[in-house]
Protein backbone atom coordinates (compact mmCIF):
# COMPACT_ATOMS: atom_id res chain seq x y z
CA UNK A 1 0.00 0.00 0.00
CA UNK A 2 2.96 2.28 0.50
CA UNK A 3 3.33 4.86 -2.20
CA UNK A 4 -0.08 4.01 -3.64
CA UNK A 5 -2.58 6.86 -4.04
CA UNK A 6 -6.25 6.05 -3.83
CA UNK A 7 -8.48 8.48 -5.67
CA UNK A 8 -12.11 9.18 -5.08
CA UNK A 9 -14.37 10.38 -7.85
CA UNK A 10 -17.10 12.60 -6.31
CA UNK A 11 -20.17 13.57 -8.32
CA UNK A 12 -22.16 16.08 -6.25
CA UNK A 13 -25.78 16.69 -7.07
CA UNK A 14 -25.03 20.44 -7.07
CA UNK A 15 -22.12 22.32 -8.53
CA UNK A 16 -20.99 23.89 -5.24
CA UNK A 17 -17.78 22.35 -3.99
CA UNK A 18 -15.31 23.32 -1.29
CA UNK A 19 -11.91 21.71 -1.68
CA UNK A 20 -9.00 21.90 0.69
CA UNK A 21 -5.63 21.50 -0.90
CA UNK A 22 -3.94 18.54 0.80
CA UNK A 23 -0.40 18.71 1.94
CA UNK A 24 2.21 16.80 -0.08
CA UNK A 25 2.02 13.09 0.46
CA UNK A 26 4.90 11.24 1.91
CA UNK A 27 5.69 7.61 1.58
CA UNK A 28 3.91 7.02 4.84
CA UNK A 29 0.68 8.51 3.67
CA UNK A 30 -2.30 6.27 3.97
CA UNK A 31 -5.63 6.15 2.39
CA UNK A 32 -7.05 7.79 5.46
CA UNK A 33 -5.17 11.05 4.82
CA UNK A 34 -8.45 12.63 3.66
CA UNK A 35 -11.84 12.39 5.25
CA UNK A 36 -15.21 13.02 3.68
CA UNK A 37 -17.67 15.10 5.59
CA UNK A 38 -21.26 15.06 4.49
CA UNK A 39 -22.71 18.45 5.28
CA UNK A 40 -26.04 17.84 3.66
CA UNK A 41 -27.72 15.13 1.64
CA UNK A 42 -26.60 16.74 -1.61
CA UNK A 43 -23.38 18.43 -0.55
CA UNK A 44 -20.03 16.93 0.37
CA UNK A 45 -16.90 18.62 1.67
CA UNK A 46 -13.48 17.24 1.13
CA UNK A 47 -11.36 17.97 4.20
CA UNK A 48 -7.81 17.20 5.20
CA UNK A 49 -6.93 14.86 7.97
CA UNK A 50 -8.10 15.24 11.58
CA UNK A 51 -5.16 17.47 12.54
CA UNK A 52 -6.02 19.98 9.83
CA UNK A 53 -9.67 19.76 10.77
CA UNK A 54 -8.89 20.60 14.39
CA UNK A 55 -6.81 23.57 13.22
CA UNK A 56 -9.67 24.77 11.02
CA UNK A 57 -12.15 24.44 13.86
CA UNK A 58 -9.78 26.35 16.18
CA UNK A 59 -9.42 29.21 13.72
CA UNK A 60 -13.16 29.27 13.06
CA UNK A 61 -13.95 29.27 16.79
CA UNK A 62 -11.47 32.06 17.44
CA UNK A 63 -13.01 34.13 14.65
CA UNK A 64 -16.55 33.54 15.92
CA UNK A 65 -15.61 34.35 19.53
CA UNK A 66 -13.82 37.50 18.45
CA UNK A 67 -16.83 38.56 16.43
CA UNK A 68 -19.11 37.87 19.37
CA UNK A 69 -16.84 39.84 21.69
CA UNK A 70 -16.89 42.79 19.29
CA UNK A 71 -20.67 42.59 19.11
CA UNK A 72 -20.96 42.38 22.91
CA UNK A 73 -18.61 45.35 23.28
CA UNK A 74 -20.80 47.41 20.98
CA UNK A 75 -23.88 46.35 22.94
CA UNK A 76 -22.15 47.16 26.23
CA UNK A 77 -21.19 50.62 24.96
CA UNK A 78 -24.74 51.24 23.83
CA UNK A 79 -26.12 50.05 27.16
CA UNK A 80 -23.67 52.26 29.07
CA UNK A 81 -24.73 55.26 26.97
CA UNK A 82 -28.40 54.49 27.71
CA UNK A 83 -27.64 54.29 31.44
CA UNK A 84 -25.87 57.66 31.40
CA UNK A 85 -28.76 59.25 29.48
CA UNK A 86 -31.28 57.77 31.93
CA UNK A 87 -29.26 59.00 34.90
CA UNK A 88 -29.10 62.53 33.45
CA UNK A 89 -32.85 62.48 32.86
CA UNK A 90 -33.53 61.38 36.45
CA UNK A 91 -31.23 64.06 37.85
CA UNK A 92 -32.86 66.71 35.67
CA UNK A 93 -36.33 65.66 36.81
CA UNK A 94 -35.23 65.65 40.46
CA UNK A 95 -33.74 69.14 40.12
CA UNK A 96 -36.95 70.37 38.51
CA UNK A 97 -39.10 68.88 41.29
CA UNK A 98 -36.82 70.34 43.96
CA UNK A 99 -37.07 73.77 42.34
CA UNK A 100 -40.87 73.50 42.14
CA UNK A 101 -41.10 72.42 45.78
CA UNK A 102 -38.82 75.21 47.00
CA UNK A 103 -40.57 77.89 44.94
CA UNK A 104 -44.09 76.50 45.06
CA UNK A 105 -45.75 79.70 46.30
CA UNK A 106 -44.30 82.05 43.63
CA UNK A 107 -45.01 79.48 40.92
CA UNK A 108 -48.60 79.08 42.15
CA UNK A 109 -49.19 82.86 42.16
CA UNK A 110 -47.72 83.32 38.69
CA UNK A 111 -49.75 80.37 37.39
CA UNK A 112 -52.95 81.86 38.83
CA UNK A 113 -52.34 85.20 37.12
CA UNK A 114 -51.43 83.52 33.81
CA UNK A 115 -54.51 81.27 33.88
CA UNK A 116 -56.74 84.28 34.52
CA UNK A 117 -55.30 86.09 31.51
CA UNK A 118 -55.49 83.09 29.16
CA UNK A 119 -58.95 81.75 30.11
CA UNK A 120 -61.02 84.05 32.36
CA UNK A 121 -64.26 82.08 32.14
CA UNK A 122 -63.66 79.74 35.08
CA UNK A 123 -62.26 82.56 37.21
CA UNK A 124 -65.34 84.70 36.63
CA UNK A 125 -67.58 81.76 37.52
CA UNK A 126 -65.62 81.15 40.73
CA UNK A 127 -65.94 84.82 41.64
CA UNK A 128 -69.72 84.69 41.19
CA UNK A 129 -69.92 81.90 43.76
CA UNK A 130 -67.65 83.81 46.25
CA UNK A 131 -64.91 81.19 46.19
CA UNK A 132 -62.46 83.84 47.45
CA UNK A 133 -64.16 83.88 50.86
CA UNK A 134 -63.74 80.13 51.25
CA UNK A 135 -60.13 80.24 50.05
CA UNK A 136 -59.19 82.97 52.55
CA UNK A 137 -60.96 81.05 55.32
CA UNK A 138 -59.00 77.94 54.37
CA UNK A 139 -55.65 79.80 54.36
CA UNK A 140 -56.01 80.97 57.94
CA UNK A 141 -57.52 77.68 59.09
CA UNK A 142 -54.34 75.97 57.89
CA UNK A 143 -52.25 78.68 59.61
CA UNK A 144 -53.98 77.87 62.89
CA UNK A 145 -53.44 74.15 62.42
CA UNK A 146 -49.71 74.68 61.79
CA UNK A 147 -49.24 76.98 64.80
CA UNK A 148 -47.24 75.41 67.68
CA UNK A 149 -47.61 76.82 71.17
CA UNK A 150 -44.09 75.91 72.30
CA UNK A 151 -42.56 77.90 69.44
CA UNK A 152 -44.34 81.04 70.59
CA UNK A 153 -43.18 80.55 74.19
CA UNK A 154 -39.56 80.07 73.10
CA UNK A 155 -39.43 83.67 71.85
CA UNK A 156 -40.11 85.28 75.24
CA UNK A 157 -36.40 85.58 76.07
CA UNK A 158 -35.87 88.00 73.18
CA UNK A 159 -38.97 90.07 73.93
CA UNK A 160 -37.27 93.49 73.34
CA UNK A 161 -36.41 92.42 69.81
CA UNK A 162 -39.93 91.11 69.31
CA UNK A 163 -41.40 94.38 70.54
CA UNK A 164 -39.33 96.38 68.06
CA UNK A 165 -40.43 94.02 65.28
CA UNK A 166 -44.10 94.67 66.05
CA UNK A 167 -43.58 98.44 66.21
CA UNK A 168 -41.71 98.43 62.90
CA UNK A 169 -44.30 96.30 61.12
CA UNK A 170 -47.49 97.88 62.42
CA UNK A 171 -46.56 101.49 63.18
CA UNK A 172 -43.40 102.58 61.34
CA UNK A 173 -43.42 100.95 57.92
CA UNK A 174 -47.04 102.03 57.12
CA UNK A 175 -45.68 105.59 56.96
CA UNK A 176 -43.97 104.64 53.69
CA UNK A 177 -47.43 104.48 52.08
CA UNK A 178 -47.52 108.28 52.15
CA UNK A 179 -44.35 108.37 50.05
CA UNK A 180 -45.68 105.78 47.59
CA UNK A 181 -48.89 107.75 47.07
CA UNK A 182 -46.90 110.70 45.79
CA UNK A 183 -46.08 108.73 42.64
CA UNK A 184 -48.25 108.95 39.55
CA UNK A 185 -49.03 105.96 37.33
CA UNK A 186 -51.78 104.96 34.93
CA UNK A 187 -53.77 103.24 36.28
CA UNK A 188 -53.42 104.87 39.69
CA UNK A 189 -54.67 101.65 41.33
CA UNK A 190 -51.14 100.25 40.94
CA UNK A 191 -49.80 102.93 43.27
CA UNK A 192 -52.75 102.66 45.65
CA UNK A 193 -52.38 98.87 45.85
CA UNK A 194 -48.69 99.14 46.74
CA UNK A 195 -49.53 101.74 49.39
CA UNK A 196 -52.13 99.38 50.91
CA UNK A 197 -49.55 96.59 50.78
CA UNK A 198 -47.11 98.62 52.89
CA UNK A 199 -49.72 98.81 55.69
CA UNK A 200 -49.99 95.04 56.02
CA UNK A 201 -48.49 92.82 58.75
CA UNK A 202 -45.62 90.47 57.94
CA UNK A 203 -45.82 87.35 55.76
CA UNK A 204 -47.40 84.22 57.21
CA UNK A 205 -44.82 81.65 56.13
CA UNK A 206 -41.99 82.89 53.89
CA UNK A 207 -40.43 85.13 56.56
CA UNK A 208 -40.20 82.27 59.05
CA UNK A 209 -38.86 79.88 56.39
CA UNK A 210 -36.14 82.31 55.25
CA UNK A 211 -35.20 83.02 58.88
CA UNK A 212 -34.70 79.31 59.43
CA UNK A 213 -32.53 79.02 56.32
CA UNK A 214 -30.41 81.97 57.46
CA UNK A 215 -29.77 80.40 60.87
CA UNK A 216 -31.86 83.05 62.63
CA UNK A 217 -34.13 82.85 65.67
CA UNK A 218 -37.05 80.97 64.14
CA UNK A 219 -39.13 81.11 67.34
CA UNK A 220 -38.79 84.91 67.43
CA UNK A 221 -39.76 85.18 63.77
CA UNK A 222 -42.81 82.98 64.33
CA UNK A 223 -43.92 84.93 67.40
CA UNK A 224 -43.65 88.25 65.54
CA UNK A 225 -45.56 86.74 62.62
CA UNK A 226 -48.46 85.47 64.71
CA UNK A 227 -48.81 88.50 66.97
CA UNK A 228 -48.48 91.07 64.18
CA UNK A 229 -51.17 89.35 62.12
CA UNK A 230 -53.50 89.23 65.12
CA UNK A 231 -52.94 92.85 66.13
CA UNK A 232 -53.00 93.81 62.45
CA UNK A 233 -56.74 93.11 62.45
CA UNK A 234 -57.02 96.27 64.56
CA UNK A 235 -54.29 98.42 63.04
CA UNK A 236 -54.72 97.76 59.31
CA UNK A 237 -58.16 99.42 58.97
CA UNK A 238 -56.87 102.41 60.95
CA UNK A 239 -53.71 102.69 58.85
CA UNK A 240 -55.67 102.53 55.60
CA UNK A 241 -58.08 105.21 56.80
CA UNK A 242 -55.29 107.49 58.02
CA UNK A 243 -52.59 107.10 55.36
CA UNK A 244 -54.42 106.02 52.19
CA UNK A 245 -58.13 106.85 52.22
CA UNK A 246 -57.47 110.53 52.93
CA UNK A 247 -54.82 110.60 50.21
CA UNK A 248 -57.15 109.27 47.50
CA UNK A 249 -60.21 111.14 48.74
CA UNK A 250 -62.40 108.21 49.84
CA UNK A 251 -63.67 106.99 53.18
CA UNK A 252 -63.10 103.46 54.40
CA UNK A 253 -65.79 101.78 56.55
CA UNK A 254 -63.37 100.94 59.39
CA UNK A 255 -65.88 99.19 61.66
CA UNK A 256 -67.30 97.05 58.86
CA UNK A 257 -63.81 96.19 57.65
CA UNK A 258 -62.77 95.20 61.16
CA UNK A 259 -65.77 92.91 61.58
CA UNK A 260 -65.20 91.30 58.20
CA UNK A 261 -61.52 90.68 58.96
CA UNK A 262 -62.39 89.14 62.32
CA UNK A 263 -64.77 86.68 60.64
CA UNK A 264 -62.46 85.95 57.71
CA UNK A 265 -59.11 85.83 59.53
CA UNK A 266 -59.45 85.45 63.30
CA UNK A 267 -62.24 82.85 63.42
CA UNK A 268 -60.51 80.28 61.16
CA UNK A 269 -57.14 80.95 62.83
CA UNK A 270 -58.56 80.28 66.30
CA UNK A 271 -60.56 77.31 65.02
CA UNK A 272 -57.45 75.73 63.58
CA UNK A 273 -55.40 76.34 66.72
CA UNK A 274 -58.10 74.94 69.03
CA UNK A 275 -58.50 71.86 66.83
CA UNK A 276 -54.76 71.26 67.01
CA UNK A 277 -54.59 71.59 70.80
CA UNK A 278 -57.77 69.66 71.63
CA UNK A 279 -57.42 66.68 69.31
CA UNK A 280 -54.20 64.70 69.39
CA UNK A 281 -54.94 62.97 66.11
CA UNK A 282 -55.28 66.34 64.36
CA UNK A 283 -51.92 67.59 65.62
CA UNK A 284 -50.18 64.35 64.59
CA UNK A 285 -51.71 64.46 61.13
CA UNK A 286 -50.76 68.11 60.67
CA UNK A 287 -47.15 67.57 61.80
CA UNK A 288 -46.78 64.64 59.42
CA UNK A 289 -48.16 66.63 56.48
CA UNK A 290 -46.85 70.15 57.13
CA UNK A 291 -45.34 70.50 53.66
CA UNK A 292 -48.49 69.30 51.91
CA UNK A 293 -50.65 71.67 53.95
CA UNK A 294 -48.32 74.56 53.12
CA UNK A 295 -48.69 73.71 49.42
CA UNK A 296 -52.48 73.59 49.83
CA UNK A 297 -52.37 77.02 51.45
CA UNK A 298 -50.33 78.34 48.51
CA UNK A 299 -52.89 76.92 46.06
CA UNK A 300 -55.74 78.58 47.98
CA UNK A 301 -53.84 81.85 47.94
CA UNK A 302 -53.27 81.61 44.18
CA UNK A 303 -57.03 81.30 43.63
CA UNK A 304 -57.55 84.91 44.70
CA UNK A 305 -55.39 86.64 42.07
CA UNK A 306 -56.68 84.09 39.54
CA UNK A 307 -60.28 85.24 40.16
CA UNK A 308 -59.30 88.92 40.38
CA UNK A 309 -57.38 88.83 37.10
CA UNK A 310 -60.09 86.79 35.35
CA UNK A 311 -62.75 89.29 36.38
CA UNK A 312 -60.75 92.32 35.22
CA UNK A 313 -58.93 90.82 32.24
CA UNK A 314 -60.25 93.41 29.81
CA UNK A 315 -58.93 96.23 32.00
CA UNK A 316 -55.55 94.56 32.49
CA UNK A 317 -55.04 94.11 28.76
CA UNK A 318 -55.52 97.86 28.36
CA UNK A 319 -52.65 98.58 30.77
CA UNK A 320 -49.36 99.47 29.12
CA UNK A 321 -46.62 96.94 29.89
CA UNK A 322 -44.27 99.82 30.68
CA UNK A 323 -46.56 101.00 33.48
CA UNK A 324 -46.72 97.53 34.98
CA UNK A 325 -42.93 97.18 34.86
CA UNK A 326 -42.64 100.53 36.64
CA UNK A 327 -45.05 99.29 39.31
CA UNK A 328 -42.92 96.16 39.75
CA UNK A 329 -39.84 98.39 40.13
CA UNK A 330 -41.60 100.50 42.75
CA UNK A 331 -42.42 97.38 44.74
CA UNK A 332 -38.81 96.17 44.61
CA UNK A 333 -37.40 99.55 45.65
CA UNK A 334 -39.92 99.76 48.50
CA UNK A 335 -38.78 96.42 49.87
CA UNK A 336 -35.11 97.38 49.60
CA UNK A 337 -35.88 100.58 51.53
CA UNK A 338 -37.59 98.56 54.28
CA UNK A 339 -34.59 96.21 54.48
CA UNK A 340 -32.19 99.14 54.80
CA UNK A 341 -34.41 100.86 57.37
CA UNK A 342 -34.70 97.80 59.61
CA UNK A 343 -30.98 97.00 59.29
CA UNK A 344 -29.98 100.49 60.42
CA UNK A 345 -32.58 100.43 63.20
CA UNK A 346 -31.36 97.06 64.55
CA UNK A 347 -27.72 98.20 64.52
CA UNK A 348 -28.62 101.48 66.24
CA UNK A 349 -30.61 99.70 68.94
CA UNK A 350 -27.73 97.28 69.42
CA UNK A 351 -25.32 100.13 70.12
CA UNK A 352 -27.80 101.97 72.35
CA UNK A 353 -28.74 98.94 74.47
CA UNK A 354 -25.37 97.55 75.52
CA UNK A 355 -23.37 96.68 72.42
CA UNK A 356 -22.32 93.03 72.18
CA UNK A 357 -24.41 92.05 75.22
CA UNK A 358 -27.64 93.36 73.68
CA UNK A 359 -30.31 91.02 72.34
CA UNK A 360 -30.14 93.05 69.13
CA UNK A 361 -26.46 92.11 68.69
CA UNK A 362 -27.21 88.40 68.68
CA UNK A 363 -26.92 87.26 65.06
CA UNK A 364 -30.00 85.07 65.11
CA UNK A 365 -32.22 87.81 66.54
CA UNK A 366 -30.91 90.45 64.14
CA UNK A 367 -31.48 88.31 61.07
CA UNK A 368 -34.98 87.36 62.17
CA UNK A 369 -35.89 91.02 62.70
CA UNK A 370 -34.47 92.27 59.41
CA UNK A 371 -36.30 89.64 57.34
CA UNK A 372 -39.64 89.48 59.14
CA UNK A 373 -40.02 93.22 59.76
CA UNK A 374 -39.36 94.02 56.09
CA UNK A 375 -41.87 91.66 54.49
CA UNK A 376 -45.59 92.23 53.91
CA UNK A 377 -48.30 89.61 53.65
CA UNK A 378 -50.44 89.12 50.55
CA UNK A 379 -53.41 87.13 51.99
CA UNK A 380 -54.39 89.86 54.46
CA UNK A 381 -54.03 92.48 51.73
CA UNK A 382 -56.30 90.45 49.45
CA UNK A 383 -58.84 90.02 52.27
CA UNK A 384 -58.81 93.77 52.90
CA UNK A 385 -59.30 94.59 49.20
CA UNK A 386 -62.17 92.10 49.02
CA UNK A 387 -63.92 93.85 51.89
CA UNK A 388 -63.49 97.33 50.43
CA UNK A 389 -65.78 96.46 47.49
CA UNK A 390 -64.04 98.83 45.07
CA UNK A 391 -63.78 101.82 47.42
CA UNK A 392 -60.12 102.35 46.46
CA UNK A 393 -60.44 101.28 42.82
CA UNK A 394 -60.65 98.14 40.73
CA UNK A 395 -59.70 95.17 42.90
CA UNK A 396 -57.64 93.33 40.27
CA UNK A 397 -55.58 96.44 39.53
CA UNK A 398 -54.93 96.87 43.24
CA UNK A 399 -53.87 93.24 43.75
CA UNK A 400 -51.77 92.61 40.63
CA UNK A 401 -48.69 94.75 41.50
CA UNK A 402 -48.82 93.36 45.06
CA UNK A 403 -48.59 89.80 43.71
CA UNK A 404 -45.40 90.83 41.92
CA UNK A 405 -44.14 92.64 45.04
CA UNK A 406 -44.80 89.57 47.19
CA UNK A 407 -42.82 87.34 44.82
CA UNK A 408 -39.97 89.85 44.47
CA UNK A 409 -39.52 90.28 48.22
CA UNK A 410 -39.06 86.52 48.58
CA UNK A 411 -36.49 86.49 45.77
CA UNK A 412 -34.58 89.49 47.17
CA UNK A 413 -34.50 88.05 50.67
CA UNK A 414 -33.30 84.72 49.28
CA UNK A 415 -30.24 86.49 47.88
CA UNK A 416 -29.74 88.17 51.26
CA UNK A 417 -29.88 84.81 53.04
CA UNK A 418 -27.32 83.36 50.62
CA UNK A 419 -25.04 86.33 51.29
CA UNK A 420 -25.27 85.74 55.04
CA UNK A 421 -24.56 82.03 54.64
CA UNK A 422 -21.47 82.69 52.48
CA UNK A 423 -20.30 85.20 55.07
CA UNK A 424 -20.67 82.56 57.79
CA UNK A 425 -18.66 80.07 55.73
CA UNK A 426 -15.83 82.57 55.29
CA UNK A 427 -15.81 83.32 59.02
CA UNK A 428 -15.70 79.62 59.87
CA UNK A 429 -12.82 79.07 57.45
CA UNK A 430 -10.83 81.91 59.00
CA UNK A 431 -11.40 80.56 62.51
CA UNK A 432 -10.25 77.08 61.49
CA UNK A 433 -7.14 78.52 59.86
Amino acid sequence: MAGTLHTLNLKPLISHRILFKPPPLSSSSSSSSFNLIKSSPNFFISCPNSHSLRLYRSISSHTVVKANQSSNQVNDNGGQHDKISLKKTVLWEKSLLDFAGTNFLPLALVSGVALGLVNPTLGCLAHQYSVSKFSTFGIFLISGLLLRSEEIGAATEAWPAGLFGLVSILLLTPFFSKVILQLQLVPQEFVTGLAVFSCMPTTLSSGVALTQLAGGNTALALAITVISNLIGILTVPLSISKFIADGVGVSVPTKQLFKSLVVTLVVPLVLGKVSRDCFKGVSEFVDQNRKKLSMLSAILLSLVPWMQVSRSRSLLLMVKPTMFLIAIGIGMVSHLILLAFNTVAVQSLSVASGGKDSVFSEKGNARALIIVASQKTLPVMVAVVEQLHGALGESALLVLPCVAAHINQIIIDSFLVNYWLRKDQVSSSLKEA
